[in-house]
């Protein structure tokens, strides 16, 4: 017998964790099953394996759908039904996780009569459990790309909902539908943009991952004050959304590895395999990308070509930095300050937008250590 769509939806509402019972409610409503077409992507070694509905058969199939995981929908712009076969590439699109919509609403403290803007419509699914929640006229959901816009429309109509949707630029926000209690975005961003604040009222809210090229990533809730300003801390979930694409790293050279000048390193550079420690190192070298090797790691600057690389000397470490920027030297300065502070979690951190548009993280209170953004 074929599993209940309706009786999946509310024993995968049961497993998850709400604060709020309108989106355990919302999860038992919408039918994920729209939202995915099918055909997704499931990882599979190092490459993307397509998963077609018609030869899983529809009972693994809703099975599938209705397991809290995010399922890749685009890979490097190549929608899951176009694939031929397994791909290698990097997401471009995914229906996330069930539990981290509901975690995102819960932490952005949306509540009935609030006006939402969400960036990223994605599939539409968060869109759909956003309007189950609080009505359609109260969403808008802007998406980048104008085929996974145009696809969300038909999932979200299909469902049974009529938000206002936009397709464009996330970053400069709908103005149109301003001004929106809240923000929340369903990608990641390098920094704040400017059209976020203000298009929010007075102490609204603005709920995001801040990420980069070393996709580390925090998860934090801002609230924006009558000054023009916004702060808050990070949370300690570690999550990550996909990067903006207008924030996404530019394509860089192939790597060449350089000598440089070399100096045994002050730090482990398996410090960067903590959560925190590789979220310092991306706040201290914030152009930089992070590649690992079985010998240590290795950081190459987009914007200067610098680069720094570490293998094993002795009982510890050397590091070889070339290039105008000593990213190495930048990173333990970082990762040292944060490891005599206790080396807290990332909910020790919090940031603060200033009204002339500087943006910095800072550890401990906003008088404390802090690095600023590439805003």
């Amino acid at each position: 017998m074929t599993a209940d769509p309706a009786q999946l939806r509310r024993s995968l509402a049961e497993a998850i964790r709400v604060e709020d019972p309108a989106w355990r409610t919302a999860l038992e409503a919408v039918p994920r099953e729209l939202f995915l077409d099918d055909t997704v992507f499931r990882p599979s070694g190092t490459q993307w394996e397509p998963v077609h509905r018609h030869t899983a058969g529809e009972d693994e199939w809703l099975h599938l759908v209705y397991q809290d995981a995010t399922w890749v929908t685009q890979i490097d712009g190549i929608a899951a039904a176009d694939a031929s076969g397994p791909m290698t590439g990097r997401p471009t699109s995914s229906s996330t996780l069930p539990s981290l919509i509901v975690r995102m609403l819960d932490l952005a403290g949306v509540r009935e009569g609030d006006k939402v803007l969400e960036i990223g419509t994605g599939t539409g699914y968060s869109t759909a459990i956003l309007c189950h929640g609080l009505g359609d006229k109260n969403v808008y959901s802007i998406e980048y790309d104008p085929h996974l816009a145009a696809t969300a429309a038909d999932h979200i109509h299909a469902a049974g909902y009529a938000p206002t949707l936009v397709t464009g630029d996330g970053l400069a926000g709908h103005k149109d539908g301003a001004e929106y209690d809240a923000i929340v975005a369903t990608c990641a961003v390098r920094h704040i943009p400017p059209a976020w604040m203000y298009q929010l009222r007075d102490g609204g809210t603005i709920t995001t991952t801040i990420s980069g090229w070393m996709l580390a990533s925090g998860l934090i809730r801002l609230t924006v004050q009558d000054d023009g300003t916004a702060t808050g801390r990070f949370v300690g979930d570690q999550i990550g959304y996909m990067l903006a694409r207008p924030h996404e790293r530019p394509p860089r050279p192939t790597f060449y590895q350089q000598s440089g000048q070399a100096r045994p390193a002050r730090l482990d550079p398996g410090l960067l395999d903590d959560w925190t420690g590789q979220f310092l190192a991306q706040l201290a070298a914030p152009s930089a990308e992070l590649m690992t090797t079985g010998d240590g790691v290795i950081l190459v600057d987009v914007a200067t070509g610098s680069q720094a690389w570490t293998e094993p000397e002795g009982n510890g470490w050397q590091v070889h930095q070339h290039g105008p920027l000593r990213l190495w030297d930048a990173v333990e300065d970082a990762l040292t300050v944060w490891q005599d502070a206790g080396a807290p979690s990332q909910s020790d951190f919090g940031m603060t937008v200033e009204a002339d548009g500087t943006q910095r993280v800072w550890l401990g209170q906003p008088d404390g250590p802090a690095w600023q953004l590439p805003a």
